[in-house]
């Protein structure tokens, strides 16, 4: 039995990626705000285990015990891997940086860099010694390490997310059964987040009518292709511990 918590599962890229990873000997845990009908109804039709944990990742304080409910439900004799995907996020506060409130920039901060911290750790101490394949993928973002005019805060959270990371990924590798980590940037998706960003005034994104002219041509990204891509990274000899890829160099 593979294991695999997915964050921001009910919508977007993490539903496309979860789509994928509905099969029979596989069993998600999805932490959204809200369920997917759509994943129930497949999990079923593929004899697949599906466990929707309706949570908000801003109340950080409570992650470990969001953790602790969902590893009850892992069975370590029948795991033959666990999988973390670190995929929740938001791109608000889109700004100047002096434009943008407090409550909005600690609530940035709380879902796209403390969540996944809280989570990796979680992780970690739940499969400490557990002699099987455990890997924890983040998604990241071109943002990561390049600067936008507006996106102070989305660039920020993501370059910190990479290279915490890359740390876990040292501090693992004397163990015997390490957590691989890897980041990846999926490339342009059509979610809501491109909606927001289509959104924006020019003041808070300059480069908006770019974003706008991606989805007019038609060369956003579907959920469900770029979840496919994911998928098969995730499972894969790909796979490479503490590197951080742009997934169109990939696949």
């Amino acid at each position: 039995m593979k294991y695999f918590i997915i964050t921001g599962a009910s919508r977007g890229l993490g539903e496309g990626l979860a789509m994928e990873l509905l099969c029979e000997g596989h069993h998600l845990f999805c932490i959204s705000r809200s369920e997917s009908n759509k994943l129930k109804h497949l999990a079923a039709a593929r004899n697949c285990a599906i466990d929707f944990f309706s949570f908000d990742l801003a109340v950080s304080q409570d992650i470990p015990h969001l953790a602790g409910r969902i590893f009850e439900k892992i069975d370590g004799e029948k795991a033959t891997g666990v999988f973390l995907v670190n995929n929740a996020g938001i791109i608000r506060p889109v700004g100047r940086v002096e434009d943008c409130p407090s409550e909005q920039t600690e609530l940035h901060i709380r879902i796209n860099l403390m969540a996944p911290m809280l989570l990796t750790s979680a992780f970690i101490r739940h499969t400490a010694g557990m002699k099987m394949q455990k890997r924890i993928l983040n998604i990241s973002s071109g943002a990561a390490r390049n600067p936008y005019y507006g996106w102070s805060h989305y660039c920020t959270g993501k370059a910190a997310l990479e290279m915490f990371g890359r740390c876990v990924s040292e501090e693992q590798k004397q163990e015997a059964y390490p957590v691989e980590t890897m980041a990846v940037a999926p490339g342009i998706i059509d979610t809501d987040m491109q909606a927001v960003i289509r959104g924006s005034s020019e003041r808070e994104f300059i480069h908006r009518d770019k974003f706008v002219a991606l989805k007019e041509s038609g060369q956003l990204v579907s959920p469900a292709l770029a979840g496919k891509k994911l998928a098969r990274l995730l499972l894969s000899n790909s796979f490479s511990d503490g590197e951080s890829v742009d997934i169109r160099d990939k696949y």
